[in-house]
């Protein structure tokens, strides 16, 4: 996010060239091919990232006598190409290559709303009834564990199988998907009909409301593979996540409890990203409360931050009614982007 977010402030103030770089990797992983169990391939290390890499920067722009071929300024790395089977090492081959643009966000995405509805379907069709809504309760005394994620500390980040299992702190045998949990509510669409390439921001506005005076909610993107001869049991492969505190809805220094029962418009950002959602996927967004330990989790009580006395579970609604639609807001492309060629 803060590459991005430097990338777009830095075009607005500067007339010097910027560029800007975006890869699979998890932090200090620009040589692997890999982050978590998911493998990009070969053409997504950048072997030489500890020095020849960077020299050749330097050399274009302090030793370039002005013959240095031109090129896009922002090249990234567009996931999701691969087959699916399962590499020598046991990760998922999602694939991908590298492609170039213009602009952040690119000026071809089109934002695309797919909004919730009460069976658990995602698609962009508007919610027409009047009053619905899904309700879970939170305890925090039992949180959504963090199964990988694009994080930089604390946790093992990178893209798993969301599944508990006994190397994830927080999972508990019998180590089901998260989708089974209870409080884990999930929308999805039906099996994709042709590819859907997601290059860009990524926004779930979420209209929700609960009983405790403060709680959190979460939301992942997710990339569901349907199951193969290689993973019997499909793969969901998470693609981003972020959580808002419903406390610092507005501001994040300022702090207003919540009133329950009342509904908020909340908006999650989830990282942006660049996937492409394959034939006979399926694109969906899980929602919860926690995601431990990754963020810490919310006693719903209201107390100061960290000197919390209680934990008290909390009934948490997701609204998605004609009035309140919750939804997912994505960048879509009419196609692929063009390959780039070689990394260099």
């Amino acid at each position: 996010r803060g590459t991005i977010q430097n990338y777009v402030e830095l075009s607005a103030l500067k007339e010097s060239p910027i560029e800007m770089m975006i890869g699979p990797w998890t932090h200090s992983g620009n040589a692997r091919t890999y982050a978590g169990d998911v493998d990009y391939g070969e053409a997504a290390a950048v072997t030489d990232f500890g020095n020849e890499f960077q020299r050749r920067w330097f050399d274009r722009y302090l030793l370039s006598d002005g013959d240095a071929p031109p090129r896009k300024p922002i090249r990234l790395f567009i996931m999701g190409t691969g087959d699916g089977s399962r590499t020598e090492e046991g990760r998922i081959a999602h694939g991908g290559y590298w492609s170039e643009a213009d602009a952040w966000p690119l000026p071809a995405a089109r934002p695309t709303t797919y909004y919730f509805h009460a069976d658990g379907g995602l698609s962009e069709t508007k919610p027409v009834d009047s009053k619905s809504s899904t309700t879970y309760t939170f305890d925090p005394a039992h949180p959504v564990p963090t199964i990988g994620g694009n994080v930089s500390a604390r946790v093992t980040d990178g893209a798993f199988d969301q599944r508990e299992r006994p190397d994830f702190v927080g999972s508990r045998a019998p180590y089901l998907p998260l989708r089974a949990r209870s409080d884990v509510v999930v929308f999805q669409t039906e099996p994709l009909e042709e590819d859907v390439v997601v290059v860009g921001p990524i926004e779930v506005i979420l209209f929700a409301s609960s009983t405790a005076v403060d709680t959190d909610f979460t939301a992942m993107l997710v990339d569901v593979y349907p199951p193969s001869a290689d993973f019997p049991g499909g793969f969901d492969m998470n693609i981003s996540d972020a959580l808002v505190r419903a406390s610092y809805r507005d501001d994040r220094h300022t702090r207003d409890l919540i009133d329950p029962g009342e509904i908020y418009r909340l908006i999650v950002r989830p990282f942006p990203t660049a996937n492409v959602f394959k034939k006979g996927h399926r694109i969906r967004v899980d929602v919860s409360s926690s995601n431990f330990p990754r963020f810490d989790v919310n006693p719903n009580t209201g107390e100061p931050l960290g000197q919390n006395r209680r934990m008290i579970s909390a009934d948490n609604t997701i609204h998605h009614s004609s009035a309140n639609a919750s939804q997912l807001v994505l960048h879509v492309l009419p196609e692929r982007p063009s390959r780039s060629g070689v990394f260099k």
